[in-house]
């Protein structure tokens, strides 16, 4: 029988939709089930919880042009949270229900996701550790609820403090979060720079998968922000793909081998300038060296330490998939919808990559099974 959305989040608000549990009945994902590695998630009370909502937009750091402002969704009686950059240009939009665990499990199951991993929508650049600590605490209790369903990954400001560097021991150790996410940069900074090395020493040596998650905008952005498209789409891309370029070049994987990275949006679609920037060598001698020559070295980081989810299959066509697929190879691609962002995105985004020219081991490695392998889903 076929139920309606809203028959689905009624049942999933009692517990009773299959694979649905509130004790310890579930604790992974069967194999071969699809695990999304990438769902959004914010505290179920951010827009109830009035401190909590000032907290969290107090956290957004206009001194650097970026401004956060809760105000009514146009037609619907719904608050957000508008996020702009420069002032007066829209990145973000966080709506209010849109993150409440009756309505991501019957979302889920109407799109076959077995299990998610969840990650925070762009904060992690602005939350101080007071927030990071409330944010795992609130993931953790929903792991809680949930058994089964979802995954998490620790957030904390990335400075390798040792406060900070405990709150990541405890949400691996403690509540058994799968990975740490971070975001592309910082303000201005990108991953490979200095400061960083304190923390991206600790989860080497910790060993456990770092998400890079998109920011709105790349650090240099004057060009974009006119058009609305080219700012919340491109931008994106802008930005993850100067933060992989960044890192490959930097010697960053020489540093920290141990590293494995997680870059979202394609790596802002790395794929279409991968043999460019990193072209196989040939041997052959110019009158003049234009490129540096590391193909071997940075083919190596690519095979070894990054990897990218598709946040939102359906956004970027056939062709591009599958010449992503053909670049990185299937190995390297994990599934991802980026939830709650486009409902469409979300429940197309399975049959998409079934229906791809690709073969049936590489259609399950992408769906899950690069997932479980480099988050240790067993």
């Amino acid at each position: 029988m076929t139920r309606s959305r809203r028959e689905v989040i009624q049942l999933a608000a009692a517990g009773a939709v299959a694979g649905v549990t509130t004790g310890a009945a579930q604790a992974q994902a069967p194999d071969g089930a699809v695990i999304d590695a990438n769902m959004h998630w914010l505290p179920e009370d951010l827009f109830s919880d009035e401190r909590l909502l000032t907290a969290f937009a107090g956290a957004v750091p206009r001194e650097y042009g970026i401004h956060a402002k809760v105000m009514p969704v146009p037609g619907k009686p719904l608050r957000q949270i508008v996020i702009e950059q420069p002032l007066g240009y829209e990145v973000l939009n966080y709506a209010e229900n849109q993150y409440n665990a009756a309505g991501q499990i019957a979302d889920m199951d109407q799109a076959g996701i077995a299990q998610a991993i969840l990650r925070l929508p762009c904060w992690q650049e602005w939350l101080p550790l007071e927030l990071c600590r409330r944010v795992n605490d609130g993931l953790a209790a929903h792991l809680k609820r949930h058994p089964g369903r979802f995954q998490a990954l620790a957030v904390v400001p990335p400075w390798g403090t040792p406060d900070a560097l405990k709150e990541v021991e405890r949400c691996v150790h403690d509540l058994g979060f799968v990975g740490v996410q971070m975001a592309a940069h910082y303000g201005q900074l990108y991953l490979d720079d200095p400061a960083f090395k304190p923390h991206l020493k600790f989860l080497d040596q910790l060993g456990v998968p770092v998400v890079v998650h998109h920011t709105p905008l790349p650090v240099d952005y004057a060009a974009i922000v006119k058009y609305p498209n080219l700012r919340r789409q491109y931008g994106r891309c802008l930005a993850q793909g100067t933060a992989v370029g960044r890192e490959l070049f930097s010697g960053l994987f020489d540093e920290f081998p141990n590293l494995r990275l997680v870059h979202s949006m394609l790596g802002g679609g790395f794929f279409a300038f991968a043999d460019m920037l990193v072209p196989p060598s040939t041997g052959g001698r110019d009158a003049v060296d234009r490129f540096e020559d590391e193909s071997a070295k940075l083919r190596g980081y690519l095979a070894r330490n990054i990897f990218f989810d598709l946040s939102g299959a359906p956004q970027w066509g056939r062709a591009q998939l599958e010449c992503a697929v053909k670049v990185f190879g299937a190995d390297h691609i994990l599934y991802g919808a980026s939830y709650p962002i486009r409902r469409d995105w979300f429940q197309d985004g399975v049959p998409l990559i079934r229906s791809l020219s690709l073969s049936e081991a590489e259609k399950a490695a992408i769906l899950g099974g690069n997932t479980r392998r480099l988050f240790k889903l067993v």
